[in-house]
């Protein structure tokens, strides 16, 4: 026998998934916009040759259509510690 209890939390499990797979659908189209927005400024035309320009793209693509509303988010230089091999 079923009790509107065990439906309740039914619905509430089924709505939380519904969220949770919009939220990641919304995610995953903020993502391809700001692909396509390196992919327009030429970012992919040569291989990224330094720190600087991999962060570029990153950051770029990040932004997402924040790109279209006049935001250019540039990675002017960066460090990365290499460590040294011991002697």
């Amino acid at each position: 026998m079923r009790t509107y209890a065990n439906n309740s939390r039914r619905m509430y499990r089924g709505s939380r998934s519904r969220k949770t797979s919009l939220l990641m659908v919304l995610v995953f189209v903020w993502l391809i916009i700001g692909a396509i927005a390196a992919g327009q400024r030429h970012y992919y035309d040569s291989q990224p040759t330094n720190c600087a320009s991999t962060g570029t793209i990153a950051v770029t693509i990040l932004a997402g259509p924040l790109n279209y509303l006049g935001m250019n988010p540039k990675v002017d230089n960066c460090h990365v510690d290499v460590p040294q091999p011991s002697s």
